[in-house]
């Protein structure tokens, strides 16, 4: 008899960014709709769970900021904690989606301490009773799928399958109707060309020049009359400020004002969105949004999926490249090349069908 069936409590770790969890949520479809009896708990991390709220198949968030991945330091009792609060939702399994560079073992650990009888994950080392139903990863040196690809092949293992490969996202329709008043209230005329523009990002070697993005957009507005709404958290308000004081102001800024669901329904709302490669691209594209992204050289898997977009690259500069000799292997040649004038090209290229909605 099969172990894997529907009905079973099943924990699902993703303990990356926003954007990860995003690029699972076909995987996660998979599972429900295979299995819709299935209890689905998300393990993530705290940025990956504001946006699980969001997913429709996700059952229930357990958030937790673990210290093996992007640095995030915890004491070792919160671990050993978090293995025993595991252990008290009895689940029947877990499943690891881990990107190709991450070490699954770690997770894998906190699994058998939890006392979970199956774990179906990647790893490219034998793994013994850690990882019960073990794939090997194929993608040894470099990434060679994209990463909503090696998530829906890690399911399919256990006979899950779906024929909606889209990413998921619903904003509430309170956040769609509250965001489209604040932009209206501000002066944006939903009748004229208009864009959002998200130029920050968590890591600095993937962030785009900000004096870049201002000659960008300068010739967007002055030639060509695009609006311009600029967002970002709180902690990106001097570089959404910056770049809207070299617009001469004529910028919208939320940076700060949205929550994620607000943020989600001004990117549904939206003809377009300019962006580095981060999480707001991956909720673009769950929403149908076109997307232009200014993409570092870092994870090559990453791309904006099934959704209209031009990806333009740039280089990571040296002191900031990854210590993983292996992650600085970028598929070459990466091109076009991210420049102001081929941003405005791609905008052109993009909005050339766009018509208001009435």
């Amino acid at each position: 008899m099969n172990f894997w069936k529907d009905g079973l409590r099943l924990l699902c770790v993703r303990l990356d960014n926003l954007g990860d969890v995003l690029m699972t949520t076909p995987a996660f479809r998979a599972i429900k709709t295979t299995w819709p009896a299935t209890h689905l708990t998300l393990l993530t991390s705290s940025a990956g769970a504001a946006v699980a709220e969001l997913v429709p198949d996700i059952d229930q968030v357990l958030s937790f900021d673990v210290p093996w991945v992007a640095g995030q330091q915890q004491q070792p009792d919160r671990v050993v904690a978090l293995a025993d609060c595991l252990r008290g939702h009895n689940f029947d399994a877990a499943i690891l989606f881990t990107v190709q560079s991450q070490n699954p073992l770690p997770t894998a650990m906190l699994c058998y301490l939890a006392g979970i009888p199956r774990v179906l994950g990647y790893c490219r080392e034998n793994p013994y009773q850690l990882i019960t139903d073990w794939v090997p990863d194929p993608e040894i040196l470099v990434a060679t799928r994209h990463e909503v690809v090696r998530q829906l092949e890690l399911v399919r293992e256990i006979d899950c399958h779906t024929t909606n490969r889209r990413l998921s996202l619903t904003p509430s329709v309170a956040d769609q109707q509250r965001v489209r008043q604040q932009v209206a209230n501000a002066g944006l005329d939903f009748q004229r060309p208009w864009l959002v523009v998200h130029p920050g990002v968590s890591e600095e070697k993937r962030r785009y020049p900000a004096e870049k993005f201002v000659q960008a957009l300068l010739p967007l507005m002055q030639d060509s009359g695009y609006q311009v709404v600029l967002t970002g958290s709180k902690q990106e308000q001097s570089l959404t400020g910056q770049i809207q004081h070299r617009l001469a102001g004529r910028a919208l800024d939320l940076a700060g004002q949205l929550s994620l669901g607000e943020l989600a329904a001004l990117l549904a709302e939206a003809p377009l969105l300019i962006a580095n490669n981060t999480g707001p691209v991956h909720m673009a594209a769950a929403l149908g949004t076109p997307v232009v992204v200014l993409y570092a050289k870092t994870n090559p898997q990453h791309t904006p999926w099934q959704v209209p977009n031009r990806v333009l690259y740039f280089d990571v500069p040296a002191n900031l490249r990854s210590k993983n000799k292996l992650l600085q292997q970028f598929p070459e040649p990466a091109e076009p090349t991210a420049s102001p004038e081929a941003i405005v090209r791609a905008v052109h290229d993009l909005m050339a069908q766009w018509q208001p909605i009435a």
